[in-house]
């Protein structure tokens, strides 16, 4: 399994968040049994963090954001076949390249390589 780390430090944040307002419920529920404060502060953590959650591990804001064309040149073979191109992540930043070189298939994963070689966090 491939661990984002970008996703997973945005999620123990999160996590490190959820302890101050789950402790402020569980202060305003004290005059309760303390299992009933209990299921209730955790239905209120769990009614705001799903959505948090939800953010964290499907936005595409937190993704290497592609881009895919049909019928390009490859910049690198000059095959006519579908095109890709790494338009940004977290330290590669393409979104005004004027001039985007689109690669096939196979010539794409030879550049991610190297990217990653380089240092890209892909």
């Amino acid at each position: 399994m491939k661990i984002n780390f970008k996703r997973y430090f945005l999620y123990l944040c999160r996590w490190q968040l959820s302890t101050p307002i789950l402790a402020v419920a569980l202060i305003w529920l004290s005059t309760l049994d303390k299992w009933v404060a209990t299921m209730i502060a955790n239905l209120i953590g769990g009614l705001i963090f799903f959505w948090v959650d939800s953010f964290i591990f499907k936005s595409k804001l937190l993704s290497t954001q592609w881009e895919v064309k049909d019928n390009i040149d490859c910049s690198d073979c000059g095959k006519i076949a579908r095109g890709y191109r790494i338009v940004k992540t977290l330290n590669y930043d393409k979104i005004k390249d004027e001039a985007p070189k689109f690669r096939c298939e196979d010539c794409s994963k030879k550049k991610t390589e190297l990217l990653v070689n380089q240092g890209i966090k892909v």
